[in-house]
């Protein structure tokens, strides 16, 4: 059988050789960022952070040997017998209940009322659920609660947590640098830590630029368009851990953008986002701005969208070179263009390894054209069919300008720069935005 017909190629243009791939320009932007310094946070304010010590056990989790279930505690020999039809009637000489100590131990031929989670009172090595006992009948005819009939075997630990179950004393628990997430939170908590050490989040300063934006809340004027990069790329900074500080919008004016760049720098963020006026056909004044404000570099990326971008350093009153990311003015662009380089700088500042998106191979549905040999991100909705198999759809037109396009997607699929086109039916690799859990 001759082998299937191979893709046909994306056509090159003579600019492709100036072009940086994504790689190569991630990689530049990343040797300018490193882990940021350490703080101690309270435990409930270090959801997603970087824990930066290691956390050992001062004692047993749990302390003690205690109940997992309530019931009795009782001998297990005591018991071993015990059946429906032949009941073992015990004295219950105590009751101890969570957050208490048994106030006598279990001798031989008799019983405890425990609650779960309560320690384990001396002598006693299983617990009879109250469901095995007769409880309720006795509750049911008034009588009182001296004496309980087990009707259930029980062999020694049964239904019994052993105190260090879940942690030993002197364990190392939890290691620098693992993320806190809801359940690091919860062990930190039941080794008594109401503040761990953390990387602190970065600061992230955003500027617009533009004379034809204007703020959410304006009365909408002809020919302004509302400021929505600034609160797309503020949300993506907060949802990758970082601190967004929106600065507002800049005028396309030398002293206006100064003044944003003043007010932005001296927040002491950790790195400075702007959107708009890195296009080879936009006005000078953000490139010749930034340039005299530090070493900005324009790169030409082989990326559809987000093509044109900046990067580089601005220099702050205090000495300190703050790297700074310039994104394209198109909405779609600047949040393509962050998630690819922005998202893995504050992980790398965060303490995080940078990593890519997680990824699914999917059927695709509609075609992805690549018209020029750049890489493409289409955006899709990725959704399971009935047989359990992954299928991606795009999000109606995928002009960069569409913000639309961003909100309906879960997933960006991802055409290679050297394929010109890939079918309806075809495989395609989707870097998933989000994980629904509707579909998986």
């Amino acid at each position: 059988m001759p082998p299937p017909p191979s893709k046909p190629a994306a056509p090159r243009h003579h600019y492709h050789a100036d072009m940086l791939s994504v790689e190569d320009a991630r990689e530049r932007i990343l040797s300018h960022f490193s882990v940021l310094s350490v703080e101690a946070r309270p435990i409930l304010e270090t959801l997603g952070m970087t824990l930066a010590e290691d956390l050992r056990a001062l004692f047993d989790v749990p302390p003690l040997a205690n109940s997992a279930m309530d019931g009795y505690a009782v001998r297990s020999h005591d018991v071993a017998k015990a059946s429906d039809a032949s009941p073992v009637s015990l004295p219950v000489i105590s009751t101890v209940a969570a957050g208490q100590l048994p106030d006598r131990p279990v001798g031989p031929g008799t019983a405890v009322r425990i609650m779960t989670g309560a320690p384990m009172p001396e002598g006693a090595d299983a617990v009879v659920p109250f469901e095995d006992t007769d409880e309720e009948e006795r509750r049911k005819r008034g009588d009182g609660l001296k004496s309980i009939s087990v009707r259930v075997p029980a062999t020694a630990g049964g239904n019994v947590r052993p105190a260090g179950e879940d942690i030993r004393k002197g364990a190392l628990v939890l290691a620098e640098g693992v993320t806190m997430r809801p359940g690091e939170i919860g062990v930190a908590a039941s080794l008594g830590r109401k503040a761990v050490r953390v990387v602190r989040r970065p600061v992230v300063a955003i500027i617009s630029t533009g004379d034809e934006l204007i703020e959410p809340g304006q009365l909408h004027e002809p020919g302004k368009i509302y400021n929505s990069n600034a609160y797309s790329i503020a949300a993506a900074v907060q949802k990758y851990g970082g601190v967004a500080r929106v600065v507002g919008i800049a005028r396309d004016t030398v002293e206006a953008l100064q003044a944003a760049l003043d007010e932005a720098i001296g927040g002491e963020p950790d790195m400075v986002v702007t959107t708009a006026g890195v296009s080879k056909g936009d006005y000078d004044v953000v490139k010749d701005v930034l340039s005299k404000r530090g070493k900005i570099t324009l790169w030409s990326v082989r990326m559809r969208p987000a093509k044109p971008l900046a990067f580089g350093t601005l220099d702050a009153p205090d000495g300190r070179k703050v790297p700074h990311l310039g994104l394209p003015g198109n909405p779609v662009s600047a949040m393509v263009a962050f998630e690819q380089f922005g998202r893995p700088a504050i992980q790398k500042m965060s303490g995080r390894k940078p990593s890519p998106r997680p990824s699914v191979q999917a059927v695709l549905e509609d075609p992805i054209t690549n018209l020029d040999g750049r890489r493409v991100y289409a955006r899709v909705i990725v959704y399971r069919d009935g047989a359990g198999v992954y299928r991606a759809r795009t999000t109606g037109t995928q002009s960069s300008g569409a913000l639309t396009s961003m909100a309906l997607a879960n997933g960006l699929a991802v055409c290679p720069d050297d394929v010109a086109r890939i079918d309806p039916g075809e495989m395609v690799t989707v870097e998933m935005l989000d994980w629904p859990e509707e579909v998986f």
